[in-house]
């Protein structure tokens, strides 16, 4: 059964009506959020963990949990940090951009409830640097909860006081990964610290702090309204809630959707996204949580449930429930290969397997998709992604290396295929070798929206 719109959190995902603070309002924002504060920090985070949210952001950690280490009181006079994420740099995500340019009144009272449960003085979301308008907005609507004493001096009039600042980053994708956008946010290039210490105990400035995915804080206002309960009370077990699933790639209607949490996967494509180009039995696989998920062939998506543990059970993902469609047009060799420069890229070059593994893994990848490669490199390039997986500070080098594991899992004949293609053309010397099929277009569309 479909999300009921009495249900759903994001009333103006779509930008139907304006973002401003009396639209908000009308909306059911800011309704009672001095009796929600006044209701006392352990309260919240009994709330926040009777619901069973789990990070919004990808890593799929219990909310109310990650909350309560932060430390009651600091008695050596370190103030708190509540920092949220908006870098969204993965491919195939989108959802925060939406709640910033069209709700964002849900992310700013989620701020300051989330700051009360954790004895937070201030708040920092980091904003993508590409996220430009976004952020005009994003401050515009900061400035109205000020000027209207909602954030400040005095917050809701309950005597907490809370300054909220809008960073913008640079488009760094590693400033997505929480210990790297604390190094931006103080002014240094953006690379993953060492843990321990965990944020929690040395964080922003050296001082506690919670980060936080845009999703995970626009929601709490809406559970502390109706109870934790309520929200537990969608999807399976330690999978609960709702979601907001980024729709894209080979479908008839992409889109943004708030869903209720484990719907399947084909009801999710087939009701929001008009289902898949050409029909059901067209589809090749979806990247079902962003790129750096492993993909998943039809077989699996024929009866898959959207959320942390079902995905997980098939060695994938939901991770930010960016949903990548292809159909059999894609030439999934080079659709896993184009990921694979992405995370080259974005490598921050900090930790050797990452620096210097990705970049191999681009290169045997670019060559995997003209077949200029042996069958037993096959087994070397899975052997080396598993080397990487695991060894460095932050998890960009498992995202880079998730989705050739999953191309080898799911797709090794058609690699195999490639490789003995190449040798066939290569066989006659000095016979021309013919050039590849060309690319679809829409293979290439597909692509650079995702990017």
């Amino acid at each position: 059964m479909a999300l009921q719109d009495k249900d759903r959190i994001f009333t103006n995902l779509y930008g139907m009506q304006p973002w401003n603070l009396e639209a908000a309002r009308k909306r059911g924002n800011w309704d009672g959020t001095k009796a929600l504060i006044e209701k006392g920090r352990d309260w919240i985070i009994q709330e926040m963990k009777d619901s069973g949210l789990r990070g919004r952001g990808g890593a799929g950690f219990p909310t109310g949990m990650k909350w309560s280490f932060m430390p009651k009181s600091n008695p050596d006079g370190r103030p708190s940090y509540l920092v949220v994420n908006s870098d969204e740099s993965e491919p195939g995500t989108c959802k925060d951009r939406d709640i910033l340019r069209h709700d964002p009144h849900t992310l700013i009272e989620g701020c300051l409830l989330a700051a009360v449960a954790m004895n937070a003085s201030a708040g920092y979301i980091y904003v993508r640097g590409e996220y430009y308008n976004e952020h005009l907005v994003l401050q515009a609507a900061i400035d109205e909860a000020y000027e209207a004493g909602l954030i400040g001096k005095n917050a809701c009039g309950t005597g907490y006081d809370f300054e909220l600042h809008v960073h913008r980053g640079a488009g760094a994708y590693i400033c997505g990964e929480e210990t790297a956008l604390i190094e931006s946010l103080e002014g240094k290039k953006g690379m993953p610290r060492l843990k321990p210490p965990f944020p929690a105990a040395v964080g922003l400035y050296g001082c506690p702090t919670t980060v936080n995915n845009v999703e995970t804080i626009a929601v709490v206002p809406e559970i502390l309204r109706r109870g934790g309960a309520w929200f537990a009370g969608f999807g399976r077990p330690k999978n609960s809630g709702t979601k907001i699933f980024c729709l894209q790639g080979h479908v008839n209607t992409p889109c943004n959707v708030e869903e209720e949490m484990s719907i399947p996967l084909r009801e999710l494509i087939e009701r929001h996204a008009g289902g898949v180009r050409g029909g059901w039995d067209n589809l090749l696989c979806v990247i079902p949580g962003g790129s750096s998920t492993p993909l998943l062939p039809k077989h699996i998506c024929d009866d898959v449930l959207m959320d942390f543990d079902a995905l997980r059970e098939h060695k994938s993902g939901l991770g930010t429930a960016g949903v990548i469609v292809m159909d059999k047009s894609t030439d999934i060799i080079r659709a896993i290969s184009r990921l694979s420069d992405f995370y080259k890229h974005e490598s921050c070059g900090q930790c050797t397997p990452c620096r210097e593994g990705m970049g191999w893994v681009a290169r045997v990848m670019k060559r995997m998709v003209e077949g200029r490669a042996e069958i037993e490199e096959i087994d070397v390039l899975e052997d080396v992604t598993k080397r990487i997986e695991g060894h460095t500070i932050c998890a960009l080098a498992d995202g880079g290396v998730w989705p050739v594991q999953g191309l080898i899992r799911h797709f090794r004949p058609v690699l195999e295929e490639r490789i003995r293609q190449y040798k066939n053309r290569t066989a006659v010397p000095g016979l021309p070798v013919a050039p590849l099929p060309p690319r679809p277009a829409e293979v290439s569309s597909m692509s650079m929206a995702a990017e």
